[in-house]
């Protein structure tokens, strides 16, 4: 038999707890699952901060300009409207949750700025905001008694309507969300959870690429069963590669963020010529996706493995109290940060598609809700401001409960009985060889061929490639017992799939998605989109 709870929220991110804390003020049960601990998330690993106006010298307008700038032309504006202007409630609601931003002697506010901001607006905890956010919410949700947090449980598939009555079209009109199926990594089983509605709030896709930002976490679970389940995909070839990830002696890739060049730091060339002049206007503090192309750019003019991001002229003495995270990172890593420029090169860090929702989190699939990252609101467009993915999440989450609250208020008492799942036949996994193989292959290919720069012919090859993946693994799921690994690469696999389908898709170069075979921009601008058909069921 399976638990009900009033919603079941998937992840532990910024978007997820906000959003189980407003349910749970309601008195409404919530479960809250996550695959490893509460506190591995995208968001504890947010450096910059998160942007709204609270400075007299700022303004709404301005924030909206600034990010409708950074979309390139694929932005909606309501929603851009929308949370930017529903930002100030949410932050004063964080502070009250506990978090504490960084102010400055006079006991306001210390604002930074990040890249295509034309305002110092990006409130911050240090260069360690997402762990300040993180940890103050878990201390909320930990003092909510409505809620409960199932760690190490790592969500499988939606149960809907159209799963259990072959009558009911998948995500058509008939078919809502009934619960999921989650394996207990520490028990080994897997459990079925029942919900009223389910709300999605897995972060980001980072680990399809083989360098990024993300945490290994960052499997892009939500958005992979949205679209099993029927719900709507939308502009998934805008991935955005964060510019200045730290080359490490070891390979590694470590965030630095772009609050370093709000500080005054430049990007050089090996031969210590500062370039980004000759790529825009607002030079190292232009949106992140000229960033990343210019430094693509210069790395294969010079035939050079990375550039120089030169901090040694940001305010003396100041660098290890206003960066204390990252100046740490470069230390270990045998660079100074405040005596040397050190090596950075572009990495896979944010998705600005993701599940299509409305104003309310709502998908096209009834009692299914996105929030954060997993999701694709009209916010970001074709390239997301700095900082502004935080801002989103607090609003979504906010302004999503209360359209669950209502809809769980309207759901009917009595509730359809759940499918147990079933091993049948299936055995242990005999050689996971395969598992590692076809991740690695995985990451290379998306790498190489559907990267900063794409073309029609690097993009069909890719998907000739996955397609060869996908169809091990799906024989590979079907014959053996899951575990995370095997979920985890099921999941990889569907998103690369439908990154590459979008990016076919767009006959353009726009923001995040620059393509040799269509260097121009369309006059109008048009979000890509992907939907399981009732056939592929």
């Amino acid at each position: 038999m399976a638990t009900h709870f009033d919603a079941i929220v998937v992840g532990s991110g910024i978007g997820g707890l906000s959003f189980a804390l407003n349910l749970a003020r309601g008195g409404r049960s919530v479960a809250i699952v996550t695959k490893k601990t509460s506190s591995e998330s995208n968001t504890n690993w947010a450096q910059g901060g998160i942007a709204c106006v609270t400075d007299q010298t700022d303004d709404f307008a301005s924030h909206v300009q600034d990010t409708l700038a950074a979309g390139d032309g694929l932005c909606d504006l309501a929603a851009v409207r929308h949370i930017i202007e529903g930002g100030p409630a949410r932050v004063a609601e964080l502070i009250a949750w506990g978090v504490r931003f960084e102010n400055g002697a006079d006991g306001r506010p210390d604002l930074g700025r990040e890249g295509g901001h034309t305002h110092r607006r990006i409130l911050h905890a240090r260069d360690m905001t997402g762990r300040a956010i993180e940890s103050a919410l878990l201390r909320a949700v930990a003092a909510a008694p409505q809620v409960r947090m199932l760690e190490h449980h790592l969500a499988i598939d939606l149960l809907t309507t159209s799963k259990i009555d072959p009558t009911v079209a998948l995500g058509g009109p008939g078919d809502r969300t009934l619960g999921l199926h989650v394996l207990n990594t520490k028990a080994g089983k897997v459990e079925t959870l029942s919900a009223s509605v389910v709300i999605l709030a897995t972060g980001g896709v980072g680990q399809v690429y083989q360098f990024t930002t993300n945490p290994d976490i960052a499997t892009g679970d939500g958005i992979a069963m949205a679209y099993r389940a029927g719900a709507e995909i939308r502009d998934m070839e805008m991935v955005q590669f964060h510019p200045t990830a730290l080359k490490s002696p070891d390979g590694s890739r470590a965030l630095i963020s772009e609050a370093v060049r709000g500080e005054g730091a430049i990007l050089r060339d090996l031969a210590g010529r500062a370039f980004m002049r000759d790529f825009h206007p607002l030079g190292d503090l232009a949106p992140r996706d000229i960033v990343a192309r210019a430094i693509d750019s210069v790395m294969k003019r010079d035939g050079a493995p990375h550039v120089l991001l030169d901090a040694t002229q940001v305010a003396k003495g100041h660098l290890p109290e206003r960066f204390p995270h990252i100046f740490e990172t470069c230390r270990k890593a045998g660079f100074d940060l405040a005596r040397e420029a050190v090596p950075v090169v572009p990495a896979a860090h944010y998705l600005c598609g993701g599940v299509a929702t409305d104003l309310s989190g709502r998908t096209s699939l009834r009692g299914l809700y996105a929030v954060g990252e997993v999701a694709c609101t009209g916010l970001h467009g074709a390239n997301r401001l700095a900082s502004n993915s935080l801002l989103e999440a607090v609003v979504l989450a906010h302004d999503g409960a209360l359209a669950a609250e209502a809809e769980i208020v309207a759901a009917p008492a009595a509730r359809p009985a759940l499918p147990r799942w079933i091993d049948g036949s299936a055995g242990d996994p005999d050689e996971r060889v395969v598992l590692t193989h076809n991740w690695d292959e995985l990451r290379r290919t998306m790498w190489d061929y559907v990267g900063i720069v794409r073309s029609t012919k690097r993009l069909r090859r890719a998907r000739t490639r996955i397609g060869t993946l996908a169809d091990e693994v799906r024989d590979y799921y079907w014959n053996f017992k899951v575990e995370p690994r095997l979920l985890e690469l099921r999941n990889l696999i569907q998103v690369a799939e439908l990154i590459v389908e979008c990016a076919l898709q767009r006959h353009e170069s726009r923001g995040l998605h620059h393509t040799l075979d269509y260097p121009a921009k369309l006059a109008e601008a048009r979000h890509s989109s992907v939907r399981r058909s009732p056939s592929q069921a």
